[in-house]
């Protein structure tokens, strides 16, 4: 019986042992007088790049190491950049990330003003230099990327043990949805901005419709124009092109030839503008039928980027081309209005990552997310902009979700955000997100945000990614 018992109880140790091995390493407990710095570091596996003054806040570059693979921990790991606006520990902590690089200047997303906390902002993964060596890409999915934040959380939590919200914009407010569906138990409210949710890859009619009806009908005509134009002047164009491409040193071995990276970035024209431009700005669309060739490639530069589709402007975003084709999913539009110029219609992501770097897709993954968003929602909130191009396949709620909603910007391109909502939308959405960070009472009768607003902090720099990535 003795030796049952000892059985059990080591048997008990052991799968302790082992069900903590890949899991975060929380810090210790330290005296409250204790600087934050020296807390932080204190945390396993934590490091210090660069602490960055800044006025009523401390702002630390950090790396933290991470399992190349939360499933098989002892596999290897990884320096992952995070960085800590640090506040109070007494206030509420936003967690933030943009789902590609993360920036080392000091800001604030919206959220975290609005509830004047802390904010943790996470480098994903496999964006440099955050990024396994060797890189073993078949690591690279939004349940490990998920992984990644948890560990984040689990090991800041004890230093930051108010309430904690996730929020991020376009891929960000997508990873922060995957990271809900995966750890529902981490955070107290996410708020998403801006987020696609491509369900179902082969079918995009949705993104026709948006192109058929957005703004005004002069606007879709004058930029409709100006795309065809620029495939009808294929020839002196691409010659400029290509002097371009040599003056800065740019290739076109991953997409294969200048002139499928030329139409590319000529495809993106219609998108790119309602993704990153206003309606206003239609005025400053060219005259197709009179402008000149250099017109017409400044201003398909100035709106798609004719460095985009080079070698050099597509490797540092490997990492979404390689989850798009795997798992994301990616839009294709019609775009009848070009009348048969374009030769090779929109191109599928496996173009834009080097063949050396294997890609399947996996229909169900997406599918996976959107049903557990409809049924089981809770504290989640959406924001879109009208006039976005990526709200045209938004996240829905069904009637699983519980405390949750979905709120569209009037007017608002892809930096769609809650305060160019309706009043009475906006004020819904701050009392939420005040509640769910246990700020609420503060707040008093009128919700608003707590922070006074910041011109460094919270002046809004919409990330321009290359044009067809969210």
């Amino acid at each position: 019986m003795r030796k049952a018992v000892r059985w059990l109880l080591s048997l008990v140790v052991l799968i302790g042992t082992l069900s903590t091995a890949g899991a975060a390493t929380a810090a210790e407990p330290a005296a409250a007088d204790t600087d934050i710095k020296d807390r932080l570091l204190a945390v396993p596996g934590m490091s210090l790049i660069e602490e960055k003054p800044y006025d009523g806040y401390r702002y630390f570059v950090l790396n933290y190491t991470q399992p190349v693979d939360h499933r098989h921990p002892s596999q290897g790991t990884f320096e992952q950049r995070i960085t800590v606006l640090h506040k109070d520990t007494n206030r509420p902590t936003v967690f933030s990330t943009s789902g590609y690089n993360v920036s080392t200047t000091p800001s604030r997303s919206e959220p975290t003003r609005i509830v004047d906390g802390n904010q943790v902002s996470m480098e994903y993964r496999f964006f440099t230099p955050s990024r396994p060596d060797p890189a073993d890409w078949s690591t690279l999915d939004i349940w490990q990327a998920a992984s990644d934040q948890h560990r984040i959380f689990k090991a800041l939590k004890p230093i930051y043990n108010q309430n904690w919200l996730a929020t991020g914009g376009s891929k960000g407010g997508m990873t922060a949805t995957y990271y809900e569906r995966f750890y529902p138990r981490d955070m107290d409210g996410v708020v998403a901005y801006v987020a696609p949710n491509d369900v179902v890859n082969k079918e995009d009619s949705a993104y026709d419709e948006f192109f058929e009806t957005v703004g005004t009908e002069e606007c879709r005509d004058k930029l409709n124009a100006v795309q065809r134009e620029a495939l009808v002047r294929r020839e002196p164009l691409e010659e400029k092109y290509a002097a371009y491409a040599e003056e800065n040193g740019y290739t076109f071995a991953t997409v294969g030839s200048l002139d499928k990276a030329y139409e590319a970035v000529v495809l993106d024209l219609v998108w790119g503008f309602w993704q990153y431009h206003l309606e206003a700005e239609c005025a400053d669309v060219p005259d197709a039928s009179t402008a000149t060739d250099q017109e017409l490639f400044d201003y398909v530069d100035a709106i798609s980027g004719w460095s985009f589709y080079t070698d050099q402007g597509l490797e540092p975003y490997t990492p979404y081309y390689y989850q798009a084709g795997t798992q994301l999913g990616a839009p294709t539009i019609q775009q009848p209005w070009l009348g048969g110029l374009s030769r090779y219609g929109y191109q599928p992501p496996r173009n834009f990552v080097p063949r050396s770097i294997p890609m399947t897709f996996q229909p169900w993954v997406m599918r996976d997310v959107d049903s557990w968003v409809r049924h089981n929602a809770q504290r989640m909130l959406y924001v879109y902009g009208e006039n976005d191009p990526w709200g045209a396949e938004p996240f829905r709620l069904g009637k699983g979700a519980r405390d949750s909603y979905v709120f569209t910007a009037p007017g608002a391109n892809h930096g769609a955000r809650v305060a160019g909502l309706t009043e009475a939308d906006r004020d819904l959405a701050t009392s939420r997100i005040l509640a769910w960070a246990g700020v609420s009472a503060a707040a008093s009768a009128e919700a608003k945000p707590l922070a006074a607003y910041d011109a460094k902090l919270d002046r809004q720099q919409l990330r321009r990614e290359p044009t067809l990535r969210p």
